[in-house]
């Protein structure tokens, strides 16, 4: 499909702007007043307002006011109460001794009642506007007059904080107040997506997503992925594809690195001289991204929404920028990574070769009783004279060689000795004996293989070229060809953008010249909503757009996004919440018949996940790294049909029963969570969830909180209380489920809870423990699974039997002087030969070469395993040997009783 046929559709199917807001104390929401704007005294409506605060400061529910319409009017001929203030700003409350300071969290902006747009903005480039002191100043009374009046309105008088509204009529409150905003709706965007229909959209990534046919394929990018994030085989492919591809696909369960990839992304492309632009599904989930890209070297993400942390940018913007990073220093740069880059490579060669030759040597036992006989026939092969590489080498190139290599092969096997009756699989059979048998013989001069060195040796390496590389990054985006005259003219104009409101900054933006922009601050982050309200509309504006939580998106708001840029990073989970329509099936059915557009069109059911899904490969992140095995493993299995690689997994976390199921009284799961949530704080933990999936029981439990536990104790306990669709994306290390579910409720609340995408958010939120609280005593399907599963011990599924060989013989006797061994350990998509020790101390035992040592061995050290190299050869093939200085090493140094003395 064509962008203007998609574009004309999605118009035709979004929906109206949201109902204008009246009553921002509508359901008996607090409105407390403010002596001072700055400043909330220490009294009991304000402390009920902090502790909200705090249990909501993800979500900044709470704002401050300035000038309220307030009373009852006629409003298409009925009666309404308005309380409705004419400037608003998200806030925070902060302790003082005094009080609470009152401390910006977001945009001051000017009240939407004011249709006028521009008029708007005017009014928001009022000096001084919404700072200290300003409700004082003179000017501001006729400022909050002529913005009154603008709404449309009418009031009586203008009077003070002290006096009550009337009964019928408005009055103008020239003060401040705070009040709390629960639900914000996006405006309506199909003006904006016809707007999009009139431009020329060929070569961005909304005609990439539509396209007819498949998009051409990535062009073949070989060079090395080189970041400063430690990055998984998956997670570097994403990275090379987005170099090229129009549009770049990542799925993976909860907590499986998405986020990582997204920053590794965004870094690339910006490093390749690129732009990038990552829309949020949030504020808070913006801000988190901008946090993550803050921990790497690189540039300065632009959060150009209403995000808390945009001042930050503002303030470095405003002081200038120096002269860009010239070449001399860039090409140092680039030399200090092709330095560690040799560094690694020489590192790895050095354990390849350490490796290859242990298994050489491993060999020898399986053909030792061969070797009289292959001597005899293939003499040449055991002749320490003998190059066996080089002979090797001719061999095979006789075999698919012209004459020449034949009469090479010929030559090589009468150096070998071998005479023409001799097979040529005799041949291979000596020389692979010969090769065990001078490894063999190496490691017995040498005291074995012990790799301990090299393996530091590597690690170093690669944190060295990580910063090596996140230094480079740093310094190109910062380059003078970034940093020219234009560039530093288009950031001071965006300094002013930044300080100003939201609408004025909306004007400001769509005047700055994109080139140039992108140029030098080639990185912004922002909700879906913020790109279309604030940036300007210019097609392709940056080379790559992030869509992040892409289930969570439907297809109109994605398309503003998808046109502004040229390729699509799309990151999402199927399995997680997903967006929620309300657009009939009629409507669509009879908009897609009206242009002819195809099913992909459905926007009730295909969100843009599930449209970029359609449209590339998917790259999907099995390796699970937040929560302890326990945890996830329900979901694994249930919701992934076992397609996640548990990386959390050691003793310690096996031990773990993480989830508590509570059976409580019915309707007695307030007061369970209560308890639940204090005797986790007792227990150490901070950093507190509350969910439940009925939003009338997260408001009971949130009431109950805010009575019992001040604003301190939830700060200090980082709790939060919400429904599992406002902890979307979020993560707790504790967390505590109140299923607000009984016995007698309707089918249709259970099927609510046992939505498979809503429990799936539910039971995988928690990093380190959960509990359960239910008050149902029966429960099958779905919820009945899960309690079961909760109830019961972690599984364990290692590998109980073994091949006889070394690793068997190390066990057994490991086992014998009293050492706890466990075989065949999975961590991830890899197995561990052996681990011994305790759950308080432990090591994983790497008995012998496997074809992806160093993948494996580097991923096991990043979850921070303790590993021992324990080749035969190290000990000679004893296996008492070994096993005493493993025990020794994981704190086991008493022998068993029952061992003889």
């Amino acid at each position: 499909m064509q962008p203007p046929t998609v574009l004309a559709v999605l118009a035709e199917l979004a929906p109206a702007a949201a109902e204008r807001t009246l009553d921002v104390t509508r359901g008996a929401q607090a409105l407390v007043w403010l002596d001072t704007p700055e400043r909330a005294p220490r009294k009991a409506a304000t402390e009920r307002l902090a502790a909200l605060d705090a249990l909501h400061r993800e979500e900044r529910i709470l704002h401050r006011g300035w000038g309220f319409l307030a009373g009852t009017t006629l409003i298409d001929g009925k009666a309404r109460k308005v309380r409705v203030p004419l400037l608003t700003q998200p806030v925070h409350l902060e302790r003082s001794l005094t009080g609470y300071r009152v401390v910006p969290a977001g945009d001051i902006e000017v009240t939407p009642l004011i249709a006028d747009r521009d008029l708007a903005a005017a009014m928001e480039a009022a000096p001084g506007l919404g700072t200290p002191g300003w409700l004082d100043a003179i000017g501001s009374r006729a400022w909050l007059r002529s913005a009154a009046e603008a709404t449309g309105l009418a009031f009586d008088a203008v009077v003070g904080t002290g006096e009550k509204p009337p009964k019928d009529g408005l009055v103008l409150i020239a003060g401040a107040a705070l009040f709390v905003v629960r639900d914000v709706f996006g405006v309506g965007l199909s003006d904006s997506l016809r707007s999009w229909a009139g431009r020329d959209l060929s070569g961005t990534a909304l005609a990439a997503m539509y396209a007819a046919t498949e998009p051409a394929p990535a062009k073949d990018d070989t060079e090395p992925v080189l970041s400063p994030l430690p990055l998984s085989a998956e997670q570097a492919r994403v990275v090379a594809r987005v170099r090229t591809a129009p549009v770049t696909v990542v799925s993976g369960p909860p907590g499986s690195g998405k986020s990582h990839t997204v920053v590794a992304a965004a870094l690339e492309v910006v490093h390749r001289g690129g732009s990038v632009l990552v829309a949020t599904q949030s504020s808070h989930a913006a801000e988190v991204l901008a946090g993550l890209l803050a921990r790497y070297p690189g540039p300065a993400p632009v959060l150009f929404g209403d995000a808390s942390g945009r001042a930050d940018l503002e303030v470095e913007l405003s002081s200038g920028a120096e002269q860009g990073v010239g070449e001399p220093a860039l090409r140092a740069r680039r030399q200090a990574v092709h330095t560690s880059t040799a560094w690694v490579r020489t590192c790895g060669t050095a354990l390849t070769e350490g490796l290859a030759l242990e298994r050489q040597a491993d060999g020898l036992a399986g053909y030792q009783p061969l070797l009289p006989g292959l001597a005899v026939d293939v003499p040449g092969a055991f002749d320490e004279n003998t190059d066996l590489e080089r002979v090797r080498a001719r061999l095979d190139e006789a075999r698919n060689g012209g004459w020449v290599a034949r009469l090479r092969g010929w030559a090589a096997r009468r150096q070998l000795g071998a005479h023409e009756g001799v097979p040529p699989e005799r041949v291979t059979e000596a020389l692979a004996a010969a090769t065990a048998q001078r490894a063999a013989a190496r490691l017995a001069a040498t005291g074995g293989t012990d790799l301990e060195a090299r393996w530091a040796a590597l690690h170093e390496a690669e944190e060295a070229l990580r910063e090596a590389a996140g230094a480079a990054m740093r310094d190109e985006a910062r380059s003078a060809k970034r940093w020219d005259r234009d560039a530093r003219r288009a950031a001071s104009a965006l300094a002013t953008a930044l300080r100003a409101g939201r609408n004025r900054r909306r004007e400001l933006l769509a005047r700055l010249e994109a080139a140039p922009l992108v140029r030098a601050l080639p990185l912004w982050i922002g909700t879906v909503a913020d790109v279309e309200d604030l940036l300007p509309p210019a097609p392709g504006m940056f080379d790559l757009v992030v869509i992040d939580e892409a289930s969570h998106v439907d297809q109109i708001r994605a398309a503003p996004v998808l046109a502004r840029a040229r390729r699509a990073l799309v990151v999402g989970d199927p399995r997680q919440l997903r967006f929620v329509s309300f657009v009939s099936d009629v409507d669509v059915s009879q908009v897609l018949a009206a242009h002819g557009a195809d099913e992909r069109l459905d926007v009730r059911r295909v969100s843009a996940y599930d449209l970029a899904a359609a449209a590339a490969p998917v790259t999907w992140l099995a390796s699970h790294h937040r929560s302890v095995p326990h945890l996830i493993g329900f979901s694994a299995r249930r919701f992934y049909d076992g397609r996640v690689s548990v990386m959390t997994r050691n003793p310690a976390a096996d031990a773990a029963d993480a989830i508590d199921v509570l059976r409580v009284p019915d309707g007695d799961e307030v007061t369970a969570a209560l308890r639940a949530v204090s005797d986790l704080a007792s227990a150490g933990y901070r950093g507190i969830g509350v969910i439940s999936p009925f939003r009338a029981q997260a408001e009971a439990l949130e009431a109950a909180f805010l009575t019992e536990f001040p604003a301190e104790r939830i700060e200090e306990l980082r709790l939060r209380v919400g429904t599992v669709h406002a902890f979307q994306g979020s993560e707790a290390d504790a967390v505590v489920v109140s299923l607000g579910l009984g016995d007698d409720d309707a089918a249709g609340r259970r099927r609510f809870v046992t939505d498979p995408q809503l429990f799936n958010v539910m039971i995988t939120r928690a990093r380190r423990r959960m509990v359960v609280l239910s008050s149902v005593t029966t429960a099958d399907g779905l919820l009945g699974e899960y309690l079961e599963w909760a109830e019961s011990a972690p599984a364990v599924s290692d590998i109980s039997e073994m091949s006889p060989g070394w690793t068997a013989e190390l066990a057994a006797e490991l086992d014998r002087i009293g050492v706890p061994v466990r075989a065949g350990y999975a961590v991830g998509p890899w197995r561990i030969d052996l681990v011994a020790g305790t759950p308080d101390r432990f090591a994983g035992v790497i008995c012998g070469v496997h074809p992806d040592h160093l993948a494996r061995q580097s991923a096991l050290h990043r979850a921070g395993w303790p590993l021992i190299d324990a080749f035969p050869s190290r000990w000679s093939g004893d296996p008492r040997r070994a096993a005493l200085e493993i025990a020794a090493a994981v704190g086991i140094t008493s022998p068993s009783p029952s061992l003889p003395q």
